[in-house]
């Protein structure tokens, strides 16, 4: 749940000048940032994060824009080890030797030695939630470029900055704060859109939400982050997902977020929720059992249901084969089902409605227990309305 406080927001563009020396970058789902005065020249300026697979060549090409063709950063700082926060990692650390930071807890996850704890698809839902199982978590390997921050909590190439841990999302995540103007690098210890919902990433509709729960692990450490950072009461959020958040209503709405986070931040029920994934400096030591997820069944049954129409002779209308979702409707996520039925989920209620055989039999499903992925090899293809196709 998102605080009810409209903060003052920033322009959302995929390049947004948070302040003189901090541009925002978005890529896809995720954001990643520049510190560094324009023209800086090589080795002048800092690469917080380094989003989604694929997106070098883009953030090579913002770097030359704004600090000068051929610049390389002094350094890499990772607020954390996601899937979505190193995509880029491995060719922009083979191509500019730049040294990388992150917290120790961090390290195990970043030199091949654990993968990520599981992600947990039932809760907070939408479509991004649902969908985590297919998100890779590792482990990574960035031996040879990866270093730990320094104990004194100063940012090594980013002088005025310190860096506050902030365990939950993962072990050893890290927010960056600037006494000067009270700017915040929130990293995903709280986000600024609601990232469990696909059309809220798509739409980019500024909320100031807990991290995202999906993959959020130990909620008790998610909440203590929650209350650090608001004690420092921000003028500027700038945070891994959403746009960056200005003003006197942002820094309410994340001391409301910190008050209330077991209301407004917590699942009711999940993997996470009942207990925290155990960890320690050589990676997960163990994780809690799976909930119970109803929706493969569903989608069980809803194949057992088509494929005893085709046995009994029912002529079902073709469809396109192979999973998808499409939004058709601002609310309104169809999951196809073979050669003949559709599951339909609504997004803001997060009740999946049916499952229909084109006018014959359907299940009920009350949204009460929430489902989710195990295929891995699945690929997904998103259609929505008034955007280009993306696969993922």
């Amino acid at each position: 749940m998102a605080t009810t406080l409209l903060p003052e927001v920033m322009r959302g563009d995929p390049e947004t000048e948070v302040t003189h020396d901090v541009l925002c970058l978005r890529t896809g789902i995720v954001n990643l940032f520049l510190w560094g005065p324009p023209g800086a020249g090589d080795r002048e300026w800092v690469l917080v994060d380094a989003g989604l697979y694929g997106s070098a060549e883009r953030i090579l090409r913002a770097a030359e824009e704004r600090f000068g063709p051929g610049a390389r950063p002094a350094a890499i700082i990772l607020t954390h080890g996601h899937f979505d926060h190193v995509g880029a990692l491995p060719a922009l650390a083979d191509l500019w030797d730049a040294p990388i930071y992150a917290h120790p807890l961090e390290v195990p996850y970043l030199t091949g030695r654990s993968a990520y704890p599981p992600p947990d698809p039932t809760v907070g839902g939408g479509a991004m939630a649902r969908l985590s199982p297919l998100y890779p978590r590792g482990p990574y390997d960035f031996t040879g470029w990866l270093d730990v921050l320094p104990a004194d909590g100063s940012v090594p190439g980013m002088p005025g900055w310190r860096w506050i841990h902030t365990p939950g999302h993962t072990p050893g995540h890290v927010a960056l704060f600037r006494e000067a103007d009270r700017l915040l690098i929130a990293g995903d210890a709280f986000v600024t859109t609601k990232q469990e919902s696909l059309w809220a990433v798509l739409e980019q509709r500024p909320e100031i939400h807990g991290p995202p729960a999906y993959y959020t692990i130990d909620w008790d450490a998610a909440r203590r982050s929650v209350e650090l950072l608001a004690l420092l009461e921000p003028a500027i959020a700038a945070t891994g997902h959403g746009p960056p958040l200005r003003g006197e209503a942002m820094t309410a709405g994340l001391r409301l977020l910190a008050r209330d986070f077991e209301m407004l931040a917590v699942p009711d029920d999940g993997r996470y929720v009942r207990a925290p994934a155990i960890t320690d400096e050589t990676g997960v030591v163990s994780v809690p059992p799976a909930v119970h997820d109803n929706l493969p069944l569903l989608l069980a049954l809803g194949g057992a249901l088509a494929l005893g129409a085709v046995v009994g002779g029912i002529a079902l209308r073709s469809r396109e084969p192979g999973p998808r979702i499409r939004i058709d409707e601002r609310d309104l996520e169809r999951y196809p089902e073979g050669d003949g039925g559709v599951l339909e989920y609504d997004v803001r209620s997060d009740r999946l409605v049916e499952y229909d055989l084109h006018g014959g039999a359907h299940v009920e499903y009350d949204g009460e227990e929430e489902g989710g992925y195990d295929d891995d090899e699945v690929e997904v293809e998103y259609v929505v309305e008034g955007y280009d196709e993306l696969r993922y």
